[in-house]
């Protein structure tokens, strides 16, 4: 076995079998005396006495292994400890979870048999050893704070989906996440747990007690005078729901808080112990004692620069300690006790941990002296040690113990050996190492001692009626001003703690991007690349697979530090080359889309799926990018050869197991692909319901195999990725529109596509989880602000009173403390100015890299969804997530990227190279978002006029066979605020109801933009075909919407006229008052259309002018008739005030319609108005007293009827002067006096009309068309919308090929 460390070359029989004459033609080996007196103060006695040098044997190396053994088997306390073994303790003295027949539902325990993840409702598992005397103690750690009863049961305890331990007699449990003791009833007891917890179970079966402690710390006890005696034997036992994951410790680890006089379950292993202990205090005595050859005498050395230095006697020395001290070394008990313990004793010296070149050396040491498969085994054991100990130390102000843990992690990991097989087979196989970047949050602020950190709280108290807070700054006094800035001191003591355990994650990312380690193989970076695709690839391909998805809080830490040490190096190489670009301009280049050179696996393209693109796009990609796509792989795969492959696979992987197995040797008694499920993943199914199915790890799918296979990202080398001369590597085919200069190092470029995708799998959803807190903390100040209120206003006589707010002010004021101190900790954490301008940054990439993507044609198609997706969803946490602390406005070139993120908003929600419906409606409903707020608006507004006029183009598409309802929404929020009484935020009627979220892009003050209502004016004036085929789509919609709406409002009605008790379906009302809110979204597009551009109705020489006045007109009178009827239905309806249907009013469908009445009738000229009062007035449904309602005037006849009622107020526009103006009024009275004029002109001259003359449609008009070539008649009207949809006769059904006009001849 060879070694870089030392640079020599040694096999264990090497240093075992030299004999005395060998050695002594080895220069270097001191003489005899020097030598026994060398090896006697290395190798002591146990109790530390040397005896007197006459009476010492004389020591060398050939008689060393015979002395070594000699001590070690001094006081061996196992035997002493064999007796004690059995006493009050049933059961295996391996001590693990019973996956056999101790379970009841479904559940995943992990490899080791120690961890477990709920699947099901209510999961419940024992162990495999019981007692029935004496005081036992084990630990759990807790990895989900969720729903959990942890404890104790015995043999005959039957549980089920909905019972688990504690539920019965005979069972006693803890829950930390209700704060609860359970046995059979339930009440009080404890503390809540959080994550990273760690909860002992202890029983004292000589008292008859069962007490719990959390981190260390006593609960008190929970149950006393448990049942004991025969045949009672108490199992430690869990039950637990769905996802939720814990850890057990039984004794096969230290206890992490041992309590005294409790023994583990499981005994540790004192012999192995003790000689553990041994061999490293001769290990430590080789460090501290140097040989001076020169004087002939020892001499102490410093120990923290101690070095091997090529001394064959030290070096046969350190030879024997390790071949008794390897063995041990594979085993976790002893690595975690003793091994991990010395390295951090190393470390607890202070300083930087370069200045510790000690645990270098003594890894150098391990590699040399150790066989293979031990070094491997010790350092995958040291690993899970530490980041178990990292995971669940708990919070203390300092962080030290996190702190500790990371220093040692990067001592480890800064010995290049060890490093490179970490990472290869430990880091991302075996243990969830995304921990190591992880900062827990408290969820108990006073044990994390944030009271004594930020001594003094402080929370916005400054809020509108609608909740948001106020900007007026001047309503802050003098106290809460210093109370401010004491508590905005304290988050930044919190903050520079918590940035130092940051720097040392950075650190350990910087380690593993490390690409100039390139003795004895591949780099770590390359090695790091391909481990961290397949972490993706598993987090993205497994959404449902609890036990191999990395939970997303572990998530955004990990984005946050890999971003850190992704610029670091990017802007390294920037110094490095200047002609690359830095960090800030940072960009994925187009060609890593399609050149598969990077898997992406099943995720979904642009375009659609990869094998469709690679088809269609084949000639594409030759002739832009010189890629030839090879013909087997456009092959389509049946299912029959899926299925095939998929059972070779299986096979495969079972004929193999057993080989690798014995390729490690013999010594390793458990597979090694696993840990807990708090670490790494569980593989074992256990269920009821089923035979137990012991899978191993789930293969990859036939189809993400092919995408390896092709890929070989398994495989891939440096030259793969960087390239070499001739080789273009992860940048093969750029096409002509990608400029020609180095961006950055290629892998960088890989890790940073890595970066986008992991924001998209679970940060952004983390991020917007975590701002409950912040909102749980408005919620808080507002209702204390509201009590404080009500106790300045309570009178002095009621005491009472007085004394339950002050109550309840207590409550408040406490629970205020504890969540602004919590708030604290994540705004440092995960909302930091600094966090803030990495997920900016991320937003600029993604620009950057769509708009140079968008540049290479139909290749765009190639590009992943989840590029579009992070643009728009870091944009919405920016804006939404961030702003209680940090404001967007203040990052740099903020007004740029919000015109360049417009721009693409506006260009693609209708590109055609974008195929996916979801990534479609996302696109536009980012940019529905985009038109709400005046800033964005404006960025939209400042994009070049020809991107604007092409937006708004395809904002006027006809709505049929396309999502019309987020077009009509963008519209409309362009129009809003220049409609007829449209100036509302809220509607008049909700106003004195409980308001909703303010920030809702529906609830923003409104904002118009007359430039893009002017690009749509000229579109439709200057457009002919547009126009009639857009506003014919509106019109249809409205029709259909209206007519849901009314058919949903019968059926509403019916069913609350009912004598039996009836619940209207929440569903039924909720699509109902959609289909409310989407006709009037239609009618204020329509009164848009008609007032920017009136003489699409108006101007009769334009085709379909007349018939779209007419269509108009017939939709208007059936909106009026329905709604203002009185006592009907909608009437009936809207006074039931139904939760669901808040929205569904008189006012805003009214006031839209009348905007449109008087756009058409009073603000346009004489001819217009001519037309339109005609059209208006032929129309059959015309009623004058719709209009009249309006304004309050009701007929004599419905007053008559409503006269009992007296109490009942009628609908007037009157009524609404703060969102009506007196022009608008003024223009509705007159409007009104029009009408009632031309009705009454109308009724005077129009003469009767025979039966025979009347259209046989509608029997509404008279004729006045006539159809070639059968010569059937009907009006206008009828023959003209007929033609929109069919082209065949009323009568005949022959085909029309033209209509004329029809006057009757007079008669003779």
């Amino acid at each position: 076995m060879t070694s870089r460390g030392a640079g020599t070359a040694f096999s264990r029989k090497n240093y075992r079998l030299s004999t005395e004459p060998e050695k002594s033609k080895v220069t270097g080996i001191v003489n005899s005396r020097l030598l026994n007196d060398y090896l006697h103060r290395v190798f002591t006695s146990a109790d530390g006495n040397q005896p007197a040098a006459a009476y010492r044997k004389h020591l060398t190396f050939q008689n060393l292994q015979e002395h070594l053994e000699r001590l070690l088997a001094e006081e061996n306390g196992s035997e002493e400890s064999r007796d004690q073994v059995a006493e009050g303790r049933l059961g295996p003295s391996t001590v693990v979870l019973d996956h056999t027949s101790g379970f009841e539902g479904l559940l995943l325990v992990d490899d080791d048999l120690l961890g477990v993840i709920g699947h099901s409702n209510f999961g419940s598992i024992r162990a495999t050893t019981c007692v029935y005397k004496g005081k036992w103690i084990y630990e759990v750690l807790i990895s989900s704070q969720g729903l959990m009863q942890i404890g104790w049961c015995t043999l005959n305890c039957r549980f089920n989906q909905e019972e688990g331990v504690g539920d019965t007699p005979d069972s006693y449990a803890y829950d930390g996440n209700r704060v609860r003791k359970w046995n059979v009833t339930t009440t009080n007891y404890g503390k809540s747990w959080a994550a990273g917890d760690i909860v002992s179970c202890l029983i004292d079966l000589d008292e008859g007690t069962i007490a719990f402690c959390l981190n260390g710390i006593s609960l008190g006890t929970a149950f006393d005078n448990i049942t004991r005696g025969a045949g009672m034997a108490y199992f430690p036992a869990i039950s637990l729901s769905f996802k939720e994951s814990v850890a057990f410790n039984f004794g096969s680890r230290p206890l992490r808080y041992p309590v005294e006089g409790y023994r583990p379950l499981q005994d540790p292993p004192v012999a192995d112990l003790v000689k553990a202990r041994k061999l490293l205090g001769y290990l430590k005595n080789v460090i501290h004692i140097g040989i001076d050859v020169t004087e002939g005498k020892l001499v102490e050395k410093d120990t923290s620069m101690w070095q091997l230095q090529g001394e064959p006697t030290v070096l046969i020395t350190l030879a024997h300690i390790f071949n008794c001290f390897s063995p041990l070394m594979c085993k976790v008990y002893l690595v975690e006790d003793v091994l991990m313990t010395f390295l951090l004793s190393i470390l607890e010296r202070g300083g930087a941990v370069e200045s510790h070149p000690l645990i270098q050396q003594l890894l150098d040491l391990m590699w040399l002296l150790m066989e293979e498969y031990e070094v491997h085994e010790c350092l995958k054991q040291l690993l899970m040690s530490l980041l178990r100990a990292y995971r669940f130390s708990p919070i203390i102000p300092d962080l030290g113990l996190q702190i500790h843990y990371l220093r040692l992690t990067i001592a480890v990991l800064k010995h290049e050996k060890s490093r490179k097989y970490l990472l290869s087979n430990v880091l991302f196989d075996v243990l969830r190492s995304v921990v190591f970047f992880y900062i827990k949050s408290p969820l108990r602020v006073e044990e994390a001692g944030l009271q004594e950190l930020i001594p003094t709280t402080w929370w916005p108290n400054r809020f509108t009626k609608e909740g948001k807070e106020s900007k007026e700054v001047k309503e802050e006094s003098a106290e809460e001003r210093l109370r401010r800035r004491a508590y905005e001191r304290g988050c930044q003591r919190l903050k520079k703690r918590i940035e130092v355990v940051e720097g040392l994650q950075v650190q350990i990312l910087k380690l593993l991007l490390n690409n100039k380690d390139r003795g004895g193989g591949e780099a770590s970076r390359y090695i790091f690349l391909n481990k961290f695709r397949k972490f993706l690839q598993e987090n993205a391909s497994n959404r449902g697979n609890l036990t191999v998805l990395c939970p997303p809080e572990y998530m955004v830490c990990f984005l946050h530090r890999l971003i850190a040490a992704l610029r670091f190096f990017w802007d390294g190489h920037k110094a490095k080359t200047p002609a690359a670009l830095s960090s800030e301009e940072a960009y994925v280049p187009p060609q890593l889309f399609y050149n598969g050179k990077v898997d992406y696996f099943d995720l979904q393209r642009l375009g659609g799926l990869l094998s469709h693109l690679k088809k269609t796009l084949k000639d594409d990609l030759a002739a832009k990018a010189n890629i030839l796509i090879d013909p087997a792989e456009l092959q389509a795969v049946t299912m029959d050869d899926l299925d095939e492959d998929e059972e070779s696979a299986t096979s495969a992987a079972q004929s193999q197991r057993p080989s690798a197995a014995l390729a490690i040797g013999g010594a390793l008694a458990r597979p090694a692909w696993l840990s807990s499920p708090t670490l790494g993943r569980a593989n074992r199914f256990l269920s009821t319901a089923a035979v137990s199915l012991m899978n191993p790890r789930r293969p990859l799918g036939t189809l993400e195999k092919i995408k390896v296979l092709t890929l070989r990202v398994e495989q891939r080398t440096r030259e793969d990725i960087e390239g070499t001369h001739g080789n273009e590597g992860l940048l093969l085919g750029r096409p002509p529109e990608e400029p020609d200069q180095p961006i950055t190092e290629n892998s960088l470029l890989e890790v940073l596509d890595g970066i986008v995708m992991m924001y998209n799998l679970s940060v952004h959803q983390q991020l917007g989880k975590m701002v409950g807190v912040s909102d749980d903390v408005n919620e808080y100040a507002m209702a204390l602000k509201d009590t404080e209120e009500k106790i300045s206003r309570c009178p002095k006589r009621r005491r009472d009173i007085h004394e339950e707010l002050l109550k309840s002010q207590k409550v408040f004021s406490e629970k205020l403390n504890h969540l602004s101190r919590r708030l604290a900790w994540i705004n440092v954490t995960i909302y930091s100015k600094e966090k803030m301008q990495d997920i900016y940054w991320l937003l600029r990439v993604c620009i950057r890299t769509i708009e140079h993507g968008d540049r290479t044609g139909s290749l765009f198609a190639f590009m992943p969804e989840f590029y579009l997706s992070v643009a728009m969803n870091s944009y919405s946490a920016l804006k939404n997530y961030f702003s209680p602390v940090n404001s967007m406005e203040e990052l740099p070139g903020y007004e740029e990227t919000l015109m360049r993120l417009a721009a693409i908003l506006a260009k693609h929600f209708a590109d055609s190279r974008i195929v996916g419906t979801d990534i479609r409606d996302s696109l536009m409903q980012a940019l529905a978002s985009y038109v709400c707020y005046p800033h964005s608006l404006r960025a939209v507004e400042r994009i070049p006029e020809e991107q604007r006029i092409s937006m708004m183009k395809n904002l006027l598409a006809p709505y049929e066979q396309r999502p019309w309802a987020q077009t009509n929404w963008i519209l409309v929020r362009l129009w809003r605020g220049c409609g007829f009484g449209y100036r509302y935020t809220r509607l008049p009627h909700l106003l004195k109801t409980k308001p909703e979220d303010a920030s809702l892009p529906s609830l923003q003050k409104p904002c118009p933009s007359t430039l893009l209502q002017r690009h749509m004016a000229d579109l439709l004036r200057s457009d002919r075909d547009l126009a009639p085929s857009f506003l014919n789509s509106v019109l249809n919609q409205l029709n259909w919407a209206f007519s849901e709406f009314i058919g949903m409002i019968q059926e509403i009605q019916q069913a609350a006229e009912r004598l039996e008790r009836n619940f209207v379906d929440s569903r039924q009302l909720k699509v109902c008052a959609t289909c409310f809110d989407l006709s009037v979204s239609l009618l204020r597009v329509l009164e848009m259309t008609v007032t920017l551009a009136p003489e699409i109705f108006l101007d009769w020489n334009r085709p379909s002018s007349e018939l779209l006045l007419r269509r108009l007109a017939q939709l208007l009178n059936q909106v009026l008739n329905r709604v203002t009827a009185e006592r009907n239905l909608f009437d009936r309806v809207v006074n039931l005030r139904l939760p669901g249907l808040e929205s569904v009013d008189h006012y805003p469908i009214l006031v839209a319609v009348t905007g449109i009445l008087v756009r058409l009738l009073v603000d346009t000229d004489v001819q217009g108005t001519e037309r339109a009062t005609a059209v208006l007035l032929a129309d059959p449904c015309f009623q004058l007293r719709s209009i009249q309602y309006l304004l309050g005037h009701a007929e004599p006849s419905a007053l008559a009827a409503a006269a009992p009622a007296t109490d009942k107020r009628h609908f007037s526009l009157h009524t609404y002067t703060e969102y009506i103006s007196a022009e608008e009024l003024a223009k509705v009275e007159k409007m009104l006096n029009h009408l009632s004029e031309e009705s009454k002109q109308a009724a005077a001259t129009t003469l009767p009309t025979s039966e025979e003359d009347l259209c046989p449609i509608c029997y509404a008009h008279p004729i006045s068309a006539i159809f070639r070539p059968c010569s059937h008649k009907s009006c206008k009207a009828c023959i003209n919308q007929h033609l929109m949809n069919n082209k065949d006769c009323f009568f005949c059904k022959a085909t029309i090929t033209g209509v004329d006009d029809f006057t009757k001849p007079a008669s003779s």
